[in-house]
């Protein structure tokens, strides 16, 4: 039996009561905005919609919720910007009403160049043996002999599906699983709405020794689990897709 959950695009911990969230990307709007493409400003409501929405899954199951862990990336541009900062805030302070601040463990990314939390970023949380990680940096903890799963964002992974050649193709988040280093990693879809990831069956080149702590042969014999409407769909390993 498993010991943790996939809820929607979340990752949940039951017996530890931890909630995973993936790469957030706050002010990903403004980038677009900036390029010249107009979007309605939604980013924050969809995702305060979806964290609602899991919530109240952890709830019915009969679940406890005790700690929330962003994987890092929780801020989408490399530079200040005060409408970024002021949305990020309005996601950590919807969550206040459900876990205490202490308990939202703010991983940095590589795109966290500016810590709005003051401070509280980390570069790792380990938590009953289980290390939260971003995914674009190793550290030695994550391999430590009490280490038994590694959990990271990063990779934004999605695979893209068509019934046939020819036919238009729909891209879906995914999770991945699979052993690497002596340890089983979890890798966490990308929580943003507006983009859906980086395909594994397209792009298995994109797992580049650089870009992940993953190495390349270890990712390809992931798993993907599909995230689809109502359900997690298993589709097998990585190399095997089309």
């Amino acid at each position: 039996m498993k010991d943790y959950e996939f809820l929607g695009k979340a990752l949940f911990f039951p017996e530890q009561g931890i909630l995973v969230i993936g790469d957030l990307h706050i002010g990903y709007e403004e980038s677009l905005v900036e390029s010249g493409i107009l979007v309605p400003e939604q980013q924050v409501a969809e995702a305060v919609k979806d964290l609602e929405k899991i919530i109240q899954q952890i709830k019915d199951r009969g679940h406890k919720l005790r700690k929330v862990i962003f994987l890092g990336d929780i801020k989408h541009l490399f530079s200040y910007e005060w409408k970024e900062k002021s949305n990020f805030n309005k996601v950590l302070d919807f969550l206040k009403q459900y876990v205490p601040e202490k308990n939202i463990i703010l991983i940095r990314g590589n795109h966290d160049t500016m810590d709005y939390s003051y401070g509280n970023m980390k570069d790792y949380h380990i938590d009953s043996g289980i290390a939260f990680i971003h995914g674009h940096e190793a550290f030695p903890e994550m391999y430590g002999k009490d280490i038994k799963t590694v959990v990271s964002g990063h990779l934004h992974p999605s695979v893209t599906l068509a019934e046939r050649p020819g036919v238009k193709k729909e891209t879906y988040k995914a999770f991945l699983e699979g052993i690497s280093g002596g340890k089983r990693f979890l890798v966490v879809p990308s929580f943003m709405e507006f983009y859906e990831g980086t395909p594994v069956n397209e792009y298995k080149e994109y797992f580049m020794e650089s870009f992940s702590v993953i190495p390349r042969k270890d990712i390809l014999l992931f798993r993907v689990h599909v995230v689809g409407e109502d359900s997690v769909y298993d589709f097998g390993m990585i190399k095997d897709l089309d």
